[in-house]
């Protein structure tokens, strides 16, 4: 619990401090670079989080690598995170940051599972009708679900909305158990 209080203190900082310097797109299209990087790379993520290391040189390391290709606002962002041992939490801050830039944009991205892959056009105007439906603009990405026999099931911000053949199979059988309960 205390990692999600971490993670929201220090995703809102960066995105207050981005937003007073009109850089929001910009620090989530670096930060998320960062990220792709730090992914490629394990043995520099193990080495920003190990703390026999001092901060200096995991600083001095970091000035290496993306002094230059990130703007300085994260770099320092990212050196503070260092002096308070946080590195290890970039991944979920950043995921706060973005989640509280997506909401100013009202944007609200979602994920819509169907038992085969959607073409653009169907994806399209699934999120066209969740948007509708929500009343939000919704983006999706689309993953295949092996259990669902037809149909989809979107999830949105929690939200779910179960337009799966199997939904209306245990609503049927759950139905017929009702009936039989009164016979």
């Amino acid at each position: 619990m205390a990692e999600l209080t971490v993670d929201m203190t220090y995703g809102t900082a960066l995105y207050e401090a981005a937003s007073e310097l009109s850089k929001t797109e910009q620090i989530a299209e670096e930060a998320a670079q960062v990220l792709a990087v730090m992914e490629q790379e394990p043995d520099l993520r193990a080495f920003v989080n190990y703390p026999a290391i001092s901060a200096e040189e995991k600083k001095k390391a970091l000035q290496n690598i993306f002094g230059g290709q990130i703007c300085d606002e994260l770099l320092n962002f990212m050196f503070v995170l260092i002096d308070k041992r946080r590195m290890g939490q970039f991944q979920r801050i950043i995921r706060v940051y973005n989640d509280l830039l997506n909401h100013e944009e009202g944007v609200a991205y979602g994920v819509v599972y169907s038992a085969a892959p959607l073409d653009e056009g169907r994806l399209r105007e699934i999120e066209e009708q969740t948007s509708k439906l929500l009343q939000e603009n919704v983006k999706l990405d689309n993953e295949i679900d092996p259990d669902l026999i037809a149909g989809i099931k979107v999830l949105v911000e929690g939200k779910i909305i179960d337009a799966s053949l199997r939904k209306r199979f245990d609503e049927l059988a759950s139905q017929m158990n009702i009936s039989q309960g009164r016979n």
